[in-house]
């Protein structure tokens, strides 16, 4: 199959950016599809394979749109428009035909569109034009001696090519808002190292299940999306007791977030990550109130980037079904660690003293 792929942001870059970037959608392609060629020209991404990979290009990100397409030459293009037609025109009222250029020509875009418009006509008569709202549109790009004919353009999930932007830490519980944050960040081009925060026995083995089965799903958009799992059971079991004996259980929260924070920027300088990822939303829990994420942020040294800050719950949840995450980071995993009147207000010098104990 033959499909034409199109990019949106690459444009906006220097050449030599530009080719960077190209060269690395072209990889990512490549490790997504598997087995296939490419063609490049200026704004176009031509990729022959021989299955259909529909599917698997929807998960590309930097791809904002693709079309299968079919080749031929200019001189058999109205033959070719007519042939390609059959099987798709009949059980339509209205048409419509779109066409692109690129090259010189002694004919323009508008000449082609009304002679195959007038062909389509006088091959399908029951067939009226609709240039607004047509039932069926036939696209045709003509570049210098070569066409491309198809009828479809399939939305691409966007942003830019995965790694452009070097690599980041993800704090990743398989919940809702944690694979969101880490799948918005990939579309910006960042490579994710996700980071899962084993508390049992504060939680059930359902928390290990939920968080494999939403990493299977980003896998699907980095192949090489693999998750490492650390031990927090036992530091939080530490923190219970220190906390219960100073009367300030509601604290817990607190604490264990600047520990994963603070594992995850250990990790972050192993992998040479710039920064950490997290599923931070404004005001929806105790944790993430401002005054406790200044507490909580005061613990790193690297930027904490936060791209659900200013979403609510409903507007998370929608990108999560879209991405096909919800339905496995619903699986229930509650943790059992969370105290029944957590602050909302913490005072760091109180934090800094417990976890001297606790350390």
């Amino acid at each position: 199959m033959l499909y034409l792929i199109r990019y949106s942001e690459i444009f906006l870059k220097s050449e030599r950016v530009k080719k960077r970037w190209i060269n690395k959608l072209v990889k990512n392609i490549r490790r997504v599809v598997g087995d296939c060629k490419f063609r490049l020209e200026r704004g176009r991404i031509w990729l022959i394979t021989d299955e259909n990979v529909d599917e698997k290009l929807k998960k590309v990100f930097g791809i904002v749109s693709f079309s299968p397409c079919e080749h031929c030459k200019l001189e058999e293009l109205e033959d070719f428009v007519l042939k390609f037609c059959r099987g798709k025109l009949e059980s339509v009222k209205t048409f419509a035909v779109r066409v692109k250029r690129v090259g010189e020509h002694d004919f323009t875009s508008q000449d082609v569109e009304r002679k195959l418009g007038a062909l389509i006509l006088k091959n399908f008569p029951h067939l009226k034009v609709d240039l607004e709202n047509p039932e069926k549109t036939i696209y045709v790009e003509i570049r210098n001696d070569d066409c491309y004919v198809f009828d479809e353009i399939v939305k691409g999930v966007g942003g830019i090519p995965l790694g452009v932007e070097g690599k980041l830490v993800s704090l990743f519980s398989g919940g809702i808002d944690s694979p969101v944050a880490t799948w918005l960040m990939m579309k910006r081009g960042c490579k994710i190292v996700p980071i899962y925060f084993d508390i049992r026995p504060f939680t059930s083995e359902r928390a290990i299940e939920r968080v494999e089965k939403v990493a299977q799903v980003l896998r699907e958009y980095d192949p090489d999306f693999e998750v490492i799992v650390k031990d927090h059971g036992k530091f939080l079991e530490k923190v219970k007791e220190v906390l219960r004996k100073k009367k300030l259980e509601s604290y817990t929260c607190i604490l264990c977030k600047r520990r994963m924070l603070k594992v995850a920027e250990e990790v972050a300088k192993e992998v040479g990550a710039k920064g950490i990822v997290t599923g931070d939303s404004l005001g929806q829990v105790a944790s993430q109130t401002l005054d406790n994420l200044f507490v909580i942020s005061q613990v790193c040294e690297i930027p904490i980037y936060r791209p659900l800050i200013g979403l609510d719950k409903i507007e998370i949840e929608e990108i999560a079904r879209k991405i096909g995450t919800f339905k496995y980071s619903t699986i229930p995993a509650d943790c059992l660690a969370v105290p029944k009147k957590p602050t909302t207000k913490a005072n760091l010098r109180k934090v800094l003293e417990i976890e001297k104990e606790i350390t």
